[in-house]
């Protein structure tokens, strides 16, 4: 087999570029975490650097920025998506407890 084939039966990309990809997250130094379409769902989505080849960029493929409603303060409301850690911390006569919290629209890097 050879082609998209065989990177679903071995749950690999084959060394030959299928197409390009976007890029969700930096996982760690070397590794990132990427969109796969629904037809290579069973292929691993996160690859080392040397595995991934630069975009070339091609003038048909273009990417609509998202409208993003700034306020005067050049700041904008997002909501929160879901609390991914709370730890109380013990000062010298009291306790603060520290949440954070991951925000919709963003990576988990950006959570406060």
């Amino acid at each position: 087999m050879t082609g998209i084939g065989r990177s679903i039966r071995a749950k690999k990309l084959t060394p030959i570029y299928i197409s390009p990809f976007e890029i969700l997250e930096r996982i760690g130094l070397m590794a990132y975490c990427i969109t796969l379409p629904p037809y290579l769902s069973g292929v691993h989505d996160v690859f080392y650097v040397s595995q991934l080849k630069k975009y070339q960029p091609n003038p048909s493929h273009i990417i609509e920025p998202e409208e993003v409603e700034l306020w005067e303060n050049l700041t904008y409301r997002t909501e929160p998506e879901r609390i991914a850690d709370v730890k109380d911390k013990q000062f010298r006569n009291k306790t603060i407890c520290l949440v954070k919290v991951i925000w919709k629209g963003m990576t988990p890097g950006d959570a406060t």
